[in-house]
């Protein structure tokens, strides 16, 4: 019994801790690329699109194109990377805890 009053505590202290890390994710910032830095967004780590930058130079409307995909690129990217971030600060958290893998805890 007592293993499991230390069972029940652990997954309290887990439960709070990945509390802290969503409201964490909500101020970490990310920033995706695209076409050699010309295009580049800023995203939370949990995917709210903060801001856009553009080199002027892709501003020629004959080639609009071209920028909605390398915008569309960037935030593919962005959001690989808080992807990263959100893996890297989990497994702070689960370090040591028996948890399969591949398991998303969110």
């Amino acid at each position: 019994m007592r293993d499991m009053m230390g069972l029940m505590k652990q997954a309290q202290q887990m439960q709070q801790k990945m509390a802290d890390l969503q409201a964490e994710l909500d101020t970490v910032e990310v920033e995706g690329t695209a076409g050699g830095g010309m295009v580049a967004v800023t995203m939370t780590a949990k995917g709210a699109l903060k801001g856009i930058r553009i080199d002027p130079g892709l501003m020629v409307p004959d080639e609009r194109e071209i920028l909605e995909d390398l915008i569309v690129a960037a935030c593919a990217d962005a959001r690989t990377r808080s992807e990263r971030v959100m893996q890297e600060r989990m497994g702070e958290i689960t370090k040591g805890l028996p948890i399969p893998p591949g398991m998303k805890l969110f």
